[in-house]
């Protein structure tokens, strides 16, 4: 594995799980024991109700995408190969919204509402990216 030059995402205790579950390449969101709302991003206190019990639960992987945009200039030397890349926010069926990258196709084939699934990119040996493809 080559060293990886991007910025990581931090990793604190609230998050560990969350990262921890992508590493095993599987996406698992925090629910609310109460309410049943998945919460993200992590959160101690439930947005819904304001319970403080929750659960990881497994997603699907699967959604749509909200919005997005193409990056054509790097505003990070490491992304510079990248180029143009996409970000995009992804409405999860199970409600939430996360932003990630869209791979697998051509940036100009991307569209709202486009559907996708997450694949998951081991950057390093501890750190699994949650990335979207669609889906075909």
């Amino acid at each position: 594995m080559t060293i990886y030059k991007k910025p990581l995402p931090p990793v604190n205790e609230d998050t560990a799980p969350y990262w921890e579950y992508c590493r095993k390449h599987e996406l698992r969101m925090q629910r609310c024991k109460e309410c049943e709302k998945i919460r993200f991003p992590v959160s101690i206190v439930c947005p819904g109700c304001h319970s403080m019990e929750s659960e990881w639960t497994r997603l699907s992987g699967k959604g749509n995408i909200f919005s997005f945009i193409v990056f054509r200039m790097a505003y990070h030397s490491a992304y510079k190969d990248d180029i143009p890349y996409a970000v995009a926010i992804v409405q999860l069926e199970e409600g939430p919204r996360m932003e990630s990258n869209i791979i697998g196709c051509d940036v100009e084939d991307i569209r709202v509402g486009m559907p996708v699934e997450v694949v998951f990119d081991d950057v390093t040996k501890q750190v699994a990216l949650p990335k979207f493809k669609p889906i075909q």
